[in-house]
């Protein structure tokens, strides 16, 4: 665990420094999520696979996440002694720590066997003002992935912009509807999921509030619209083009590892706990990220790491200049919805 250690611990050390210091420390703590992890991506290196849970590091990931997303909120909405540099590096640090770790964290968490750690993955995303998508990634996203009743995978052609304004809205509808039909005969409201979804975002933004006061609320908001564009950039990477064959009696085939772009970068990885190792992951969604494993050739690789990926996404002329006949070789047009 070494590795994923130093990878997704190692910004938030710094981020603390920031939020706490200033000085050098913002500077340093964006680019350690940054120019470090790109740097290092280009080693020649492979994580090992290891028949591990890796549950303490997410556990203690969850911790450092209930730490510095207050401490966070008051450096950018409360601290006098950090200047308008300071706040905007911490809020990018930042914002691509909740969106990459944090993120990557919550979405292990939630596939965990026991109830309190699929209790704590909800939280965290509750706290970045997300819980429905615990609702949508499970009931919905891992049973329709790579079709057209998955709001969270992308069509071919599809710019990131278009696919985002589609998935907020779609993802939030279709988790409700998968929520509501399996709650069907239950009468007590205040156990519906989304009743829990929303009463965490509520106490989300009233701590807030307590701390940084309403220039608290607005980090809160921007930070989370943050982390929330980059959840949805990397189901837009990872989905892209890719779809599942439909039977004649109109059932999609079964998830297979040509349904899924991978990243094939090893630091990146480990710092986002193997959830660019993203075929596996769907052939086996109970399967803890230490043990994740990357087959090129069988799998749809990215050319380079997801990160990059995604600030590719950002383009969208040049993303589907560098990605839409990467889909062909692996799909052909005939086959797309």
């Amino acid at each position: 665990m070494f590795w994923y250690s130093i990878a997704s611990l190692t910004p938030a050390i710094f981020l603390f420094l920031a939020c706490l210091r200033g000085g050098p420390w913002p500077l340093i703590a964006l680019l350690s999520i940054t120019v470090v992890v790109f740097c290092l991506d280009r080693l020649s290196r492979r994580l090992p696979v290891r028949n591990s849970s890796g549950r303490v590091l997410s556990l203690t990931l969850a911790a450092v996440h209930f730490t510095l997303l207050p401490l966070g909120v008051w450096a950018l909405g409360a601290s006098d002694t950090l200047n308008v540099t300071d706040k905007l590096l911490i809020y990018i640090g930042l914002g691509l720590f909740l969106g990459q770790i944090s993120n990557s964290n919550a979405h292990e968490l939630i596939h965990a066997a026991s109830k309190w750690p699929r209790r704590i993955g909800t939280a965290i995303y509750c706290s970045l003002l997300h819980g429905h998508h615990v609702s949508a990634h499970l009931r919905v996203h891992h049973i329709y992935v790579a079709t057209e009743h998955d709001p969270n995978s992308a069509r071919l052609g599809e710019g990131f912009y278009t696919y985002a304004l589609r998935a907020l809205k779609g993802e939030f509808m279709a988790g409700l509807r998968a929520d509501t039909r399996q709650r069907r005969g239950k009468r007590h409201l205040l156990s519906h999921p989304y009743v829990t979804y929303v009463a965490g975002a509520l106490i989300t933004l009233a701590a807030s509030f307590a701390v940084a006061g309403a220039r608290g609320v607005v980090a809160m908001l921007a930070l989370a619209a943050y982390a929330q564009m980059q959840l949805l950039l990397s189901d837009y990477v990872q989905h892209y083009g890719l779809r599942r064959k439909i039977s004649e009696n109109g059932k999609p085939e079964p998830v297979g590892p040509q349904h899924s772009w991978n990243g094939p970068a090893w630091y990146s990885s480990a710092m986002m706990l193997n959830a660019p190792r993203h075929s596996d992951h769907h052939m086996r969604p109970s399967r803890a990220f230490p043990a994740l494993e990357l087959t090129p050739g069988t799998m749809p690789m990215l050319p380079r790491s997801l990160p990059v990926m995604a600030v590719l996404a950002l383009v969208p002329p040049l993303w589907h200049r560098v990605m839409d006949r990467r889909v062909a070789r692996w799909q052909p047009v005939r086959d797309q919805d």
